[in-house]
Order: C-alpha cells, then sequence, then structure tokens
C-alpha cells in the first residue's frame, strides 16, 4: 500500500480527508473518484466525476456532446475537460493496481 500511495503523490493524486468506512476518496483537479477499500489496501475503483457545488456530476453522452450531470445540475464538459478526466482515471487506475 505504501508503494501505490507514493505513485499516486507522483501522479499529483491526493486522497481526501472523508470519513468513509469502505472507500477512499481520491481527487485531482476538481476531479473524484470512490476506491472501496480491500483487505490488502485497494479494491475496485468508481466512476470518476467533476467534484461540483451540487455534489458529485457524473460524465455522460449526449449524441457526440459530452456532459457533467448531477442532481439538480447540468454543465457542458469540454474537450479538455474529458481529456483531463480520463487522464486523472488512468492514474489512478496504474497507481492502485
Amino acid at each position: 500500500m505504501k508503494d501505490a500511495i507514493e505513485r499516486l503523490a507522483a501522479a499529483g493524486i491526493q486522497v481526501l480527508p472523508a470519513e468513509l468506512p469502505q472507500h477512499f476518496a481520491f481527487e485531482r483537479d476538481g476531479f473524484v473518484c470512490l476506491v472501496e477499500r480491500a483487505e490488502d489496501g485497494f479494491g475496485q475503483i468508481g466512476t470518476p466525476g467533476l467534484m461540483t457545488d451540487y455534489g458529485f456530476a457524473v460524465l455522460v453522452w449526449r449524441g457526440a456532446e459530452a456532459w457533467f450531470v448531477a442532481k439538480g445540475f447540468e454543465q457542458r464538459a469540454t474537450a479538455e475537460q474529458v481529456e483531463t478526466l480520463r487522464a486523472f482515471a488512468a492514474d489512478l487506475e496504474a497507481s492502485l493496481h
């Protein structure tokens, strides 16, 4: 687990101080992702999304357009945001497994 924490830090991903008994919360550049706690460290990685004033917004596709959607919130995603979110997800996966 120590090696994974070092890889996360090197990738600029931080652990958020959240009192979630069954998950870790990770963040980079405003994007967040929950990861299951496992006996040996980290379990399954959840779907990453954007943290907003309305809570967690997931990326959804409407035809060729990307949107961040949460309850009471919709925002068109820029190509840069989609790329940054995908890079975050890939770096999180590489750091943890």
